[in-house]
């Protein structure tokens, strides 16, 4: 019970704690918004994973032939994804230096938890990668394969708990640097920035 623990546990965080597309959107959106739209959208990723990880552990190697021929387009379906958010967080920014403060609310306002929930839900599920992530670990792992239906569970609690944990954890950041962007000139730079980011990882993700 306990090695199943454990090995959730680092497992979630292996695949968490890279800080990629999803999770720079995901700090820039609850720097913009609030902890509530981030909160959901850190739930709506650790969910992805957790629906991941069960499928992978009661799946097995089954799962990696049926993700594979698909593995390349999934990957630019959620590159473009990606670039269109991108794209789209560095015009508001723009936008809200050109015109004030203005319209930055009317973009916030239209992020609503359920909404914001959804969107990372759909986007950490676009990415095969935790798929192969979780079967390669459990493929490799001769006791994963071999757990009783109880161990299986806390091995899937623990990865859940560690993943939440840490896309929490960086949704209460964006919360707390959210607090330094108050004028044009903050918006303009970290939507820039962020856009730049969430693009070339895109980028680097779709070109594997």
């Amino acid at each position: 019970m306990f090695d199943s623990a454990v090995a959730g546990a680092l497992a979630g965080y292996g695949l968490a704690i890279p800080v990629g597309a999803v999770a720079v959107l995901m700090i820039n959106l609850t720097a913009r918004t609030s902890f509530r739209v981030g909160a959901a959208a850190a739930i709506g990723a650790t969910t992805a994973d957790a629906l991941y990880a069960v499928t992978a552990v009661v799946g097995g190697a089954a799962v990696a032939t049926v993700i594979q021929p698909f593995s390349e387009p999934l990957r630019w379906i959620a590159f473009l994804v990606l670039a269109v958010m991108a794209a789209r967080i560095a015009v508001a920014g723009l936008r809200g230096q050109k015109g004030g403060a203005v319209q930055a609310p009317t973009v916030e306002a239209a992020i609503s938890p359920r909404r914001s929930f959804m969107t990372f839900l759909a986007l950490t599920a676009l990415n095969p990668w935790p798929a192969l992530y979780f079967v390669a670990l459990i493929l490799g792992h001769q006791g994963l394969r071999n757990a009783s239906w109880a161990e299986a569970v806390i091995y899937i609690v623990t990865v859940v708990a560690a993943s939440a944990s840490w896309q929490l954890l960086l949704a209460g950041g964006g919360a707390v640097f959210g607090r330094f962007i108050t004028g044009p000139r903050g918006r303009k730079a970290t939507a820039v920035v962020s856009s730049a980011l969430i693009f070339g990882l895109g980028a680097h993700m779709a070109l594997g």
